[in-house]
């Protein structure tokens, strides 16, 4: 028994139908150029993963209806080529009007049809909202000799029979496949490859069958998909691994039960490990920003330069993913402002080679002060004028944004979105956050990182050494509001992520954790980060998108109330 099949690890758009199929098409082509009976393309591939409340708009339902048809057209011009795509697809009875579907496709015609059967509504997915779980039953597709099982995503993550009343697995086991497909649309978080990969490999030797694995890639929105796409064996585990944050269509010969290349030749060792932290965020970064600007419109991005270490990296990956020519730095600098941090930032657009306007924002700020106390009779002082500085250089960054066509980058870090260290309409504005997924520790880490893979210093030193400042006040420092980082960082992450940690860092942070609690100081301390967590929820909900990096980011994977009483 011997099948050759390609996996199309493809970066859809979401909603563009036909550029979509097209994509679609010219992977089916090459994967028959290969000699391929199979081409196997990933969850909800038609459409985009995840289309959202599109599916909701009885406009969009009808022209996936119509796309449905032009897939089959575009089908017929491989023929004899097996596609295996996922569309969604209209359903009859109660419930939801439709289901996730893998459609298998040959000579243009639908000659098998499975529907998603674990509809998962935690973290960021929540596509009970629009599917109805298909039935209780096992996808089996005979493609000459070879038995294939059909799985979608999540169908394959309940093995372990605790999420789910129903396990997809255990019922196609019971059906005998020779290779079992599961097509997916797995977004990416610091770890989630090895996860895929061990639960997977898991699942391979449990029941005995070798699996490919399809996964979608790209960003949308926040989320970020790496594709990684992988076979499994029972016996080896992973045999093949796709590309990480790039398309890739690769040919493999199901053979006697096992995997080889195009060719019948045994495949070559796959590199023991994987991406460090830094490297992971580094390149995800890189991708979820490249795509969000070129399918929102933008060739440009604009960010106020402060001299800190959030706008020197958010510049510096800027810069990589774009090229410096198309990043726009503005520094601001006002009354309070140290010569050093505008030397620092014409130091630091120097070396990425991007352009740096100025514009000073003192004489903003005195009108804005005489005018209020001429208003309300009295002068602004201490909070109030201090985030008024953030404001009026976030109008003046938008107005840049406006003017010129460029979108502009909030520069905010995970630890001080979490406790509200930020002013809202002021360094809060903007459409998209790179580094607001990044602890402020990880944020040092990824500003060394990105000098080491330059072998140069990209970011000058003197902005990665010296003390974190807003400078909103006279001679201010972080530390004068919030306890150092390492430790703010340490509670933050129990308190926002906690079991979702991965094992070592959560090992690695409960011990920290359980140090602080030992202490009055500490208790007190633990109890204020969570005061102040709660209390900047409403800021976190006006905030732009942030890029998803870790298992628990701000936004969709994570919906606390504003108006709501929390116990101390």
């Amino acid at each position: 028994m011997t099948l050759r099949l390609s996996l199309a690890q493809l970066n859809f758009t979401i909603g563009d139908l036909s550029g979509n199929i097209a994509r679609m098409l010219a992977a089916a082509r090459r994967a028959r150029a290969a000699g391929a009976a199979v081409v196997v393309f990933s969850e909800l591939a038609l459409t985009g993963y995840p289309p959202g409340d599109l599916l909701d708009e009885p406009d969009f339902r009808a022209r996936v209806q119509a796309a449905l048809g032009d897939l089959c057209a575009a089908n017929r011009e491989t023929p004899g080529l097996v596609w295996i795509v996922g569309a969604p697809t209209r359903r009859r009875g109660p419930g939801k009007a439709l289901e996730n579907s893998l459609l298998a496709l040959r000579d243009g015609e639908i000659i098998f049809s499975y529907a998603k059967q674990l509809l998962p509504t935690y973290d960021v997915f929540d596509e009970r909202r629009y599917f109805e779980p298909g039935p209780d039953c096992a996808g089996i597709l005979a493609i000459g000799e070879t038995r294939l099982g059909m799985l979608l995503c999540e169908d394959a993550w309940n093995d372990a029979e605790r999420d789910y009343p129903v396990n997809p697995l255990a019922r196609l086991a019971a059906a005998k496949p020779d290779l079992v497909l599961t097509l997916n649309a797995s977004p990416s978080n610091i770890g989630k490859r090895e996860e895929r990969q061990a639960l997977l490999a898991a699942a391979s030797r449990r029941h005995g069958f070798p699996m490919l694995y399809v996964n979608q890639v790209g960003g949308h929105d926040q989320l970020v998909f790496d594709g990684a796409s992988f076979a499994v064996t029972p016996e080896a585990g992973v045999v093949f691994e796709a590309a990480r944050f790039g398309e890739e269509v690769a040919t493999l010969t199901f053979q006697e039960g096992g995997f080889r290349d195009a060719a019948g030749q045994p495949l070559a060792a796959l590199p023991p490990g994987g991406l460090a932290a830094t490297a992971f965020y580094h390149r995800q970064i890189l991708l979820g920003l490249a795509d969000y600007a070129r399918r929102c419109g933008f060739t440009r991005v604009v960010v106020g330069s402060s001299g800190g270490i959030d706008s020197a990296l958010t510049l510096a990956l800027a810069a990589e993913a774009l090229g410096p020519e198309n990043v726009i730095a503005v520094t601001l600098p006002s009354r309070v402002s140290s010569a050093g941090s505008v030397d620092d930032s014409v130091a630091l657009c120097r070396n990425l080679g991007i352009r740096l306007h100025t514009h000073p924002i003192h004489d903003l700020v005195a009108a804005y002060e005489a005018g209020f106390h001429a208003a309300f009779g009295e002068p602004l002082r201490g909070l109030a004028l201090e985030n008024l500085q953030a404001r009026i250089r976030g109008t003046v960054l938008m107005e840049y944004s406006n003017q010129f066509g460029a979108l502009l980058l909030t520069t905010g870090n995970k630890s001080e979105i979490s406790v509200g260290y930020c002013t809202l309409y002021g360094d809060t504005n903007g459409g998209l956050g790179l580094i607001g997924d990044l602890y402020k520790t990880e944020v040092f880490a990824l500003s060394r990182h990105v000098n080491e893979v330059a072998g140069c210093e990209r970011i000058p030193a003197a902005i990665i050494e010296k003390a974190p400042s807003a400078e909103l006040a006279p001679d201010q420092r972080d530390t004068d509001s919030l306890p150092p980082y390492p430790v703010l960082d340490t509670i933050l992450k129990i308190l926002i992520e906690g079991e979702r940690l991965g094992a070592e860092e959560q090992e690695r942070v409960r011990a920290d954790y359980a140090r602080l609690r030992a202490t009055p100081e500490g208790t007190a301390l633990i109890a204020r980060i969570r005061r102040m967590i709660w209390k900047n929820e409403y800021k976190r909900r006006q905030a732009p998108p942030i890029l998803r990096l870790r298992p628990r980011a701000f936004g969709s994977g994570r919906q606390m109330p504003i108006a709501a009483h929390y116990e101390p």
